[in-house]
Order: structure tokens, then C-alpha cells, then sequence
């Protein structure tokens, strides 16, 4: 059980993410149980936060991942996009429902296709994926942007290789104040914005007030495993 402290913290920091919700996309996610504020989660980045979104747990759910596919394809209608990319893994379904229905909207082949991350951590194209966007208008798509690092790589692979970056866009953008068009170097924007204030292990106010970390969702297990070594 929390103490009276820690519950007020909590809650505290719940309140401050649900304010910020934008209501269709916020809505495919809780039906599908993807969005989550009431435990101390570790993300992908190594840092903590009071609320998560379980993007793995919308994706098995195809008429929910197709809308939210379709919310990307008319957010960016108006681009002269050739190319949906987007980073491995997640990113591949989005890529695929985005560029299936831009194809539906634009009344030509959208193509779908991801980058896949090396060990350096660099998000490159495989599969010959590479040759599909030389001299192509590219949109850049993602599920969720902490700090905007795995979309800022897709970018400049895309720009490395000869593909003009029409635009990037992500599903949820948890900290609009730090992933912007100038961080992620093209014009950006969100489906919607969940600010989740996020720490780092050693300033965790989650972790100061012995709030126990979720090892069942995102990498709380990964980084209690590390703390061991």
C-alpha cells in the first residue's frame, strides 16, 4: 500500500497528464487498456515516470490500429508524401495502416516501410528499403516521443540516403516542450500530446518516496535487473 505521501504524489502527477489529452486518440488507447497512470514505470529510454503508454497492447487490435492509422493519414493529407517511414517495431504497423489509408486518400500507392535499429542504436533502412526512398517525399510517422531520439535517426537516414522529409508525426508526443521541428530537424507535429513528466533514476521523486516500480509493463524488470549487477 502507498502512504498518504505517495498516493498525493501519484495522483498529483495523474492529474497533470490526463489534462493534456486529446480525446480520439486517448480513446483508442484506453479501449484498448494501452494507457496507463496510476504505478512508477520505467520507459524505453531508461527514464521513470507515473504514467505509461502501453503501445503493444493497442496494436493486436486491428480496427483500433486502423484508425489510428487513418488519424495519421488525414492529419497529413495535404503533403506530397511518396513514403511513410518509421522506426522498428512498433513503427512498422503504424507505417503500413498510415500509407494503406493515405493510398486510400490520395488515390495512388502510399508505400509503408520501417528502419531497423543497428547495435550502435542508429535506425537504418534494410531489405532494400533504401533504394524505395531516393529522391522520395518522405513522412516520417512514430508511436511515442520522450526525447524524439529513434524519429530524429529515422530523419537523418532519410536525408542521408536522398529522401526529402515531407513531414514527421507522431501518435503521442510526451514532452512538446523538448521534441520539437528544431530537435527533430523537419516540421513536426502530434496526433496528440500526454505530458508525462519523466526523471532520471537518480531524481526520481517516484523513487525517493519508495514507490515500487512496475516490472509487468515497459522495462521496470530491465532496470531492476541492472541495479543487481
Amino acid at each position: 500500500m502507498f502512504s498518504t505521501e505517495q498516493t498525493f504524489i501519484l495522483l498529483c502527477s495523474i492529474i497533470y497528464i490526463v489534462l493534456t489529452m486529446n480525446d480520439e486518440v486517448i480513446k483508442l488507447l484506453k479501449q484498448t487498456n494501452a494507457l496507463l497512470i496510476d504505478s512508477h514505470f520505467v520507459g524505453t529510454s531508461g527514464r521513470h515516470m507515473p504514467g505509461y503508454i502501453n503501445k503493444d497492447a493497442l496494436y493486436p487490435h486491428v480496427l483500433e490500429t486502423s484508425r489510428m492509422g487513418e488519424l495519421f493519414a488525414q492529419k497529413n493529407k495535404d503533403l506530397a508524401i511518396d513514403v511513410v517511414a518509421a522506426p522498428a517495431l512498433g513503427g512498422i504497423i503504424l507505417s503500413t495502416w498510415t500509407a494503406y489509408h493515405l493510398t486510400k486518400l490520395k488515390k495512388r500507392e502510399i508505400l509503408g516501410i520501417y528502419t531497423e535499429k543497428t547495435p550502435e542504436k542508429d535506425q537504418i533502412f534494410t531489405r532494400g528499403y533504401d533504394k524505395l526512398i531516393i529522391g522520395k517525399n518522405v513522412l516520417v510517422i512514430e508511436d511515442l516521443t520522450t526525447t524524439g531520439g529513434s524519429v530524429k535517426k529515422v530523419v537523418d537516414s532519410v536525408k542521408k540516403i536522398g529522401g526529402t522529409i515531407v513531414g514527421v508525426c507522431v501518435m503521442v508526443n510526451r514532452d512538446p516542450k523538448l521534441v520539437t521541428s528544431e530537435t527533430v530537424g523537419a516540421p513536426f507535429t502530434s496526433l496528440a500530446v500526454i505530458e508525462i513528466p519523466s526523471y532520471e533514476a537518480d531524481e526520481c521523486p517516484l523513487c525517493k518516496e519508495n514507490i515500487p516500480i512496475n516490472t509487468e509493463v515497459g522495462h521496470g524488470k530491465k532496470f531492476l535487473e541492472s541495479k543487481k549487477k
